[in-house]
C-alpha cells in the first residue's frame, strides 16, 4: 500500500510535512486533503512558509505538542505571530523518567508512546477534540520533528476515524524518510550535533502496531453499545470524547467520494 502519493509538501523552513488526506477508510471512502497537516517545528519557517501556510492551506489552527521547555526556548512562531491560533499540549510527562522494571523488555519508544497517553490524557484527548470541534478549520500538528508525539497523535485521529489499520501504520514511518533532513536543520538553527547514528531516530512499523494493539486490547467498547469496537475511539471515549465528537471527527476528516 502506497500512501505517500501527493501528500509530501515542500517548505522552505519546514520539514517532515505531509498532508494526512488520500489514506483509505474501512468500509470505503478516503482521508480529506486539506484539512489536516503534520510537520516538525516551525522555528525556522520562513516569510514565504507562513503565507504558503495562511493564504494557501488557510491555516486556523496549530497544535503544538511540544514540553513547555522546548517552546520557551523558541519562543512564539512566525505562524502565531500571524495571528493563527496556537494551542500548546504537552505530551511528556514523569513516565519518561522512570526506569523500566527489573526483567522489562517493552521497547523503550513503545514505553514512551504509551506514556503520552498515561502521562496526559487530557491533552491527547483535548487535541483530537480541537479537531472535533463543529467550527474545525485546516489545522497543522507538530512537536520538534513530527515523529513521536505527533505520530501519536495523528495515529490516534486516523484510527479514530477509520483509515485502515495499513495505512495509519505506513503513514506513521513515512516520517523515517525525513530523519536525516531534520537532525540537519536542528544542527543549523540550535548548534546541536547531528546524531552518529541517525537510524535508530527513525519510526519503526512494529511499535505504532503494538500501540494500536495494545489500545484493542485494553479500550474495547462495552458488549451491546454497537459501533466499533477498541482502538483509539474506545481510549478517546474513556478519556472523555462522546459519540457525537467522534462522528464529527469522522465527517471532518474522511469522504465516501
Amino acid at each position: 500500500m502506497d500512501t505517500s502519493v501527493d501528500r509530501w509538501l515542500t517548505f522552505e523552513g519546514l520539514d517532515n510535512v505531509r498532508d494526512v488526506g488520500g489514506l483509505p477508510v474501512r468500509g470505503g471512502g478516503r482521508t480529506r486533503s486539506g484539512v489536516l497537516l503534520r510537520s516538525a517545528a516551525l522555528r525556522a519557517v520562513t516569510p514565504a512558509d507562513v503565507a504558503r501556510l495562511v493564504d494557501d492551506f488557510g491555516l486556523r489552527l496549530v497544535l503544538d505538542l511540544r514540553s513547555p521547555v522546548e517552546i520557551e526556548r523558541d519562543g512564539p512562531s512566525a505562524v502565531a505571530r500571524a495571528g493563527v491560533e496556537t494551542v500548546a499540549l504537552n505530551f511528556i510527562g514523569a513516565s519518561r523518567e522512570i526506569l523500566p522494571e527489573a526483567g522489562d523488555t517493552t521497547d523503550p519508544v513503545l514505553r514512551n508512546y504509551l506514556g503520552y497517553l498515561s502521562d496526559h490524557p487530557a491533552n491527547v484527548a483535548e487535541g483530537v477534540r480541537r479537531l472535533a470541534a463543529e467550527d474545525a478549520g485546516p489545522t497543522l500538528v507538530h512537536c520538534a520533528a513530527g515523529k513521536d508525539r505527533t505520530g501519536v497523535l495523528v495515529a490516534m485521529v486516523l484510527d479514530a476515524v477509520g483509515v485502515e489499520r495499513d495505512a495509519v501504520v505506513e503513514d506513521y514511518v513515512l516520517s523515517a524518510t525525513q530523519v536525516e533532513a531534520i537532525f540537519k536543520r536542528r544542527a543549523e538553527v540550535l548548534g546541536e550535533p547531528v546524531p552518529d547514528d541517525i537510524d535508530v531516530h527513525k519510526p519503526r512499523a512494529e511499535v505504532m502496531v503494538a500501540v494500536l494493539e495494545h489500545l484493542d486490547a485494553e479500550y474495547a467498547r462495552e458488549p451491546g453499545r454497537g459501533g466499533p469496537e477498541g482502538g483509539a475511539a474506545g481510549w478517546l471515549r474513556t478519556n472523555g470524547l462522546a459519540d457525537a465528537d467522534l462522528e464529527r471527527l469522522r465527517v471532518h476528516l474522511t469522504s465516501t467520494g
